[in-house]
């Protein structure tokens, strides 16, 4: 069994930092520069484990510093314990990397936007596997099963965790312009109410919060289609079947190549934004970072809204 630590007597980790830079550079300056801290920072890091220690580590020499023979002493135990840290941080993400990246999306997303441009991702990056998690039940960032997520978001973003954002919150109708036959775009946005409007029960509101923003008043919906999934509702439209509302990149692929077309320019924009979330702890490793980028370019190439 591993002889127990006495936590007690290490020194203050922050100050370890200051402590080691100020060292090597012999300079409080250029410390403060290399850890993007203020000059008085370091010299309070410093001070703090001067106390911790009870010894003097530096010493003045006209208008530069002077590392003591106390302070020559303990530097290279600093040094060591700084890099076992780093490599052991190296370690866990290497270890990260020898898994699949498991990466969160709503259904809609994931077959519509995500699915279809992984091929062109294999491509790109052969040496990242990724593990998509679909679901419409959590409409939140899982991060106990997932390391990212590809997310709608409209709340603060949690402290510990990293958000990138992809694309704006926009509200839309599309529909397949056999339903309109060709008739597009219509003048008033209330001759939408001439034909089937599909409505996806968890975003029931959606239709009367946009008729109410395109035309000042609400309108009056008789018979909606209540549909389970966007997924749904969408292949309902592309066959004709009724027009929809959609909010994020699910129909830009259909949109580009006419299978549904926007029968009014009318749109608005929605609280939120979408985005990619993960923990900020995992957020600079390689192959999160790459995905992450990836996903940005991607994003950056659409033009849906």
């Amino acid at each position: 069994m591993s002889k127990k630590i006495d936590l007690q007597k290490i020194p203050p980790l922050n100050s370890l930092k200051g402590f080691e830079a100020t060292a090597r550079l012999l300079s409080v300056r250029g410390a403060a520069k290399e850890l993007n801290l203020t000059h008085p920072a370091i010299t309070h890091q410093i001070r703090s484990l001067e106390e911790n220690l009870n010894v003097k580590l530096f010493r003045r020499d006209g208008r530069s510093i002077a590392i003591t023979k106390e302070g020559k002493l303990y530097y290279p135990y600093v040094k060591d314990a700084l890099a076992k840290l780093i490599e052991g941080a190296d370690v866990l993400n290497l270890k990260f990397l020898e898994h699949p990246i498991k990466v969160q999306s709503y259904i809609t997303n994931s077959i519509r936007w995500l699915a279809p441009r992984l091929p062109k991702f294999r491509v790109e990056h052969p040496d990242i596997q990724l593990h998509l998690i679909t679901s419409n039940a959590n409409w939140e960032f899982d991060e106990d099963h997932a390391d990212i997520g590809l997310i709608f978001n409209d709340a603060k973003i949690p402290p510990h965790l990293s958000w990138t954002k992809l694309f704006n919150a926009v509200l839309f109708p599309v529909c397949s312009p056999e339903l309109l036959k060709g008739n597009t775009p219509m003048i008033k946005p209330c001759d939408l109410l001439n034909y089937p409007l599909l409505f996806v029960y968890t975003e029931a509101w959606s239709w009367e919060k946009w008729f109410e923003a395109v035309q000042s008043e609400p309108a009056q919906i008789t018979r909606p289609i209540l549909i389970d999934t966007l997924a749904m509702a969408l292949e309902m439209a592309i066959k004709g079947e009724g027009i929809v509302l959609v909010n994020g990149p699910s129909a830009e692929d259909y949109l580009a190549s006419g299978q549904l077309v926007r029968p009014v320019d009318n749109q608005i924009d929605v609280e939120g934004e979408w985005g990619v979330i993960c923990s900020k702890t995992i957020r600079n490793t390689p192959h999160v970072t790459a995905v992450i980028d990836w996903l940005q370019k991607e994003a950056d190439l659409s033009d849906w809204s």
